[in-house]
């Protein structure tokens, strides 16, 4: 009998939740566990955790004054990485797990909202094999700078750092795989106001028009990602 795994996941804001990773974690018969930063939380046992996934947010990860849980969020991701244990970071969750190994985050160039290509970088056999192109869901404004040892993965036309896999067991993504049709339409309504016009912003209304486009071969990658991570 196959030993029931658990997966927890660390959520920032009500409406940026697990979306499509939870039909796979269903699927692959984790129970699933979370810590709800913008509510009453608390941390799992490392040792007790065979996946972790940490999720996007509107925050900024500099702000450990005004986020105070930052700090024990950060320190969890940095014992779940001595441990070996696998970690799927997205966007936010990407730039935690690089502050959380010593990597600076800060504003990028330019804001990066909506669908947009990114490009596989080539990187050795030792790493998860990026699609040589995909088109995702980005929403975001800050960047980060690659963790020592980490290999990068993808890169967009407007931030270089798109995906990066530090060891075997932790990748981080600047975006969105996990998009379904509820999850894009919850973000817009929450975050409608950074929709300002700019070369690498979509208006809402492009975004919704192109999600059935994208998702079945974005969730594709996701799944392959969490199949690689966990070796499923």
């Amino acid at each position: 009998m196959n030993q029931t795994r658990q997966a927890h996941y660390f959520q920032h804001v009500p409406f940026e939740g697990p979306a499509a990773i939870k039909d796979w974690l269903n699927q692959h018969n984790y129970q699933v566990s979370s810590s709800q930063f913008y509510s009453d939380w608390q941390l799992p046992k490392v040792e007790d955790i065979d996946l972790l996934v940490v999720m996007g947010g509107p925050m900024s990860i500099n702000d450990e004054v005004q986020y105070r849980w930052l700090v024990a969020e950060k320190q969890f991701i940095r014992e779940m990485i001595a441990a070996g244990k696998p970690i799927l970071g997205i966007c936010f969750g990407a730039q935690l797990i690089a502050s959380a190994t010593g990597a600076r985050v800060y504003a990028n160039t330019q804001r990066e909202i909506g669908w947009w290509p990114v490009t596989a970088v080539a990187a050795d056999s030792a790493v998860f094999d990026f699609p040589p192109a995909l088109t995702v869901l980005h929403w975001h404004g800050e960047t980060f700078d690659l963790p020592d040892d980490a290999q990068l993965l993808a890169s967009s036309a407007a931030c270089t750092n798109q995906a990066f896999q530090l060891g075997r067991n932790v990748i981080g993504l600047q975006f969105h795989l996990e998009s379904t049709q509820s999850s894009v339409e919850a973000i817009i309504e929450h975050c409608r106001n950074e929709l300002q016009p700019a070369r690498w912003v979509q208006t809402e209304q492009q975004m919704l028009a192109e999600l059935m486009e994208h998702t079945t071969a974005n969730q594709q990658t996701l799944h392959q990602i969490l199949n690689y991570l966990t070796k499923a």
